[in-house]
C-alpha cells in the first residue's frame, strides 16, 4: 500500500500536469478542454490537501471551491457572466483573507498599515485610470482592491517582521495573486478581451502557482500553529 507521502507526490505531479494542459488549452482556445480541465485543478488541490493535512481546514476547502466556480464563470466572454464571476470572486477573496487572519493574526497594526498602503495606491490608481469599467461593477472591484491590498499588506508586514518559512510561502502566494489580479484586470477592462491567447494562459499560470503556494502556506501554518 502506498504511503501518504507518495500519494501526495503522485497527485502533485498530476496537479501540475493538468495545470500545464490547461495553460496550453487556454493558448489554443480549446473550449472543450478548458471546460473539462479547469474544475479539476482546485478539485485535485482539495484532494491533495485533505490527504496531507491532519487538521482539514474547511475554510480552505471553501476557498478552493469558490475558486473553481470563479474560473468556470470567467470562461464565457459575455458581460453577464463576467458580473457573476466578479460576485463569486469577491466572496472568494473574503474567504481567503478570513482564513489567513485565522491562521496568522495581526500582532502590530502599524507595519501592517504601512505595508498595505502602497498596494492600495497602486490598485486604486489603476482603477481610477480605467474608463471602461461598467458602473455595476464599481463596488465589486473596489472591494476586491481593498481585499487584495489587505491580503498583500498582511503578507508583506509578516515577512518583514518575521522572516520564517510560513511568512515566506505566504508572501510568494500573495505576489502570485497580485500578478493574477493585474493580468485579469488588464484583459477584462483595459484591453477588453484582446490578446486572450496571451493573457488567458498567463492568468492560468499565475492561478495554478498561486493556489499551490496558498495550499503550501496553509499546511505550514497548521503545523506551526498546532504543533
Amino acid at each position: 500500500m502506498l504511503q501518504k507521502g507518495k500519494i501526495v507526490q503522485y497527485l502533485t505531479i498530476g496537479f501540475f500536469a493538468v495545470g500545464i494542459l490547461e495553460v496550453v488549452s487556454e493558448y489554443l482556445q480549446n473550449k472543450l478542454l478548458i471546460i473539462s480541465l479547469k474544475p479539476l485543478i482546485p478539485l485535485l488541490l482539495i484532494l491533495i490537501y485533505t490527504i496531507e493535512s491532519e487538521y482539514k481546514n474547511k475554510l480552505f476547502v471553501l476557498v478552493l471551491l469558490s475558486s473553481m466556480l470563479t474560473n468556470i464563470l470567467f470562461i464565457p466572454k459575455s458581460t453577464e457572466y463576467l458580473q457573476y464571476a466578479l460576485i463569486v470572486f469577491t466572496i472568494h477573496r473574503v474567504l481567503v483573507v478570513s482564513m489567513v487572519l485565522r491562521l496568522q493574526r495581526i500582532k502590530d497594526y502599524i507595519p501592517f498599515c504601512i505595508a498595505t498602503l502602497p498596494f492600495l495606491l497602486v490598485f486604486f490608481y489603476l482603477f481610477m485610470e480605467t474608463a471602461e469599467i461598467p458602473q455595476r461593477s464599481y463596488l465589486l472591484l473596489l472591494t476586491q482592491n481593498i481585499l487584495i491590498s489587505v491580503f498583500s499588506g498582511l503578507a508583506l508586514s509578516s515577512y518583514v517582521m518575521n522572516d520564517n518559512k510560513q511568512n515566506s510561502v505566504l508572501l510568494i502566494a500573495v505576489l502570485l495573486f497580485v500578478m493574477l489580479q493585474f493580468t485579469v484586470f488588464i484583459e477584462k477592462y483595459l484591453l477588453i478581451n484582446e490578446f486572450t491567447n496571451i493573457f488567458r494562459p498567463l492568468a492560468m499560470t499565475f492561478n495554478v502557482l498561486a493556489f499551490f503556494s496558498l495550499y503550501k502556506y496553509v499546511v505550514v501554518a497548521e503545523q506551526s500553529n498546532y504543533n
